[in-house]
């Protein structure tokens, strides 16, 4: 089903709860990994995408359509996983670095994140990164979208994005190919 069409069933109350339904068997999985990438557990993934979808229900009615859909359900994803990373480093007053090396360790331990050596360092690497760079990447390599569709989520440059996504790959590389 088309979003438009979502949408318009959503505007009428007799069929918001099963347009509802179909945006979110739409969207739950990109929104989920979108999520995962980030915060990597499972359980905190799983939580964010719920509290995702609870954001969208109650905003939806509201939703300009001046942007894609799927943009503003990444945006606000997005700002629930930003939230997320720094409520836990400000809970346990953790410098940056130490949030990194707790989430390296979820994936040594998880059975779910499964793969090559390699597989491991770049995920190892990503969380090196700055959050916003991590996303950017995230968002340019795995879910493979364009500059200017995260210049909307993430309300920034493109020019700054192509910086970030640049340094981030730098990064990557210098981490994985060392010894």
């Amino acid at each position: 089903m088309e979003d438009k069409e979502i949408l318009e069933k959503f505007s009428k109350e007799e069929s918001r709860n099963m347009a509802f339904n179909q945006l979110v068997r739409k969207y739950q999985q990109k929104v989920y990994w979108h999520i995962r990438k980030m915060v990597i557990d499972h359980e905190d993934a799983d939580d964010l995408t719920q509290e995702t979808f609870i954001k969208v229900w109650k905003h939806l009615e509201n939703f300009r359509q001046d942007a894609q859909l799927y943009t503003w359900l990444y945006r606000i994803a997005t700002n629930e996983c930003l939230n997320f990373l720094k409520s836990k480093k400000r809970k346990f007053f953790l410098p940056i670095n130490d949030v990194s090396a707790e989430l390296t360790a979820k994936i040594d331990q998880s059975d779910l994140i499964s793969g090559e050596e390699i597989q491991l360092k770049l995920q190892k690497a990503l969380l090196k990164l700055p959050d916003k760079q991590r996303l950017v990447f995230n968002m340019k390599y795995y879910d493979d979208l364009k500059y200017e569709e995260i210049s909307e989520i993430l309300g920034t440059s493109v020019g700054a994005l192509k910086a970030s996504y640049h340094l981030a790959v730098k990064k990557i590389e210098e981490y994985v190919t060392k010894d």
